[in-house]
Order: structure tokens, then sequence, then C-alpha cells
């Protein structure tokens, strides 16, 4: 399946992208998407291989890292995965809702 991010998780993943070089290092940056492009792959392969999301109904919850997460949703007459979000898991768990205003 093609996966997609939306308006929201773009513009979280470039600031995150920004928050990693500056504090830490482009290696840092590098490794996490590394690691952020094999949970993407595994998801369109096997779109339900995440489990579901105990906050948000009809969301699959995809732990990229111990501090980031990211929340998809499964397109199925387009066929298609749509990442809606990605969430620092350090954050209040409330801020996700607020984002997603779901």
């Amino acid at each position: 399946m093609k996966v997609f991010l939306s308006e929201l998780a773009e513009s979280k993943l470039l600031k995150l992208s920004e928050y990693l070089i500056e504090n830490w290092n482009l290696k840092a940056r590098d490794d996490f998407v590394i690691k952020l492009t094999e949970k993407i792959n595994q998801i369109s392969v096997q779109p339900e291989s995440c489990p579901k999301s105990l906050e948000i109904n009809g969301l699959y919850k995809c732990v990229v890292t111990k501090q980031t997460t990211f929340y998809y949703r499964i397109l199925s007459e387009q066929k298609e995965i749509e990442i809606i979000t990605i969430f620092d898991t350090r954050q209040h768990p409330d801020q996700l809702k607020k984002d997603i205003k779901w």
C-alpha cells in the first residue's frame, strides 16, 4: 500500500528533524530517518502489523523509538495509509488529542 504523510505529520517531522540536528547531530537525525523508513516500509506491506490505538479510535500506533510514535489510518478503498501525526511520547497524552482533533 502507498503511505503518505498528512500536513500535520509533515510539519511534526520537519520540526523533529531540525531538533535532532540542532540538539544532537546529523547522525542522530539520519539514524531516526532510517528507523522511520523501516517502520513505514513495514506498514506498507503489513498495514495491521501495529496495534490499534487505545487513545484514538480508528488509528493504529507505530513505535519508531522510545521517544517517538506515529499514528496512522488505513484507507482501504484508496489502498493507502495516511500517517496522521508523529508524536513525542514525552508529552502529555492529552496533547495527542489536541493535535489530531479527531
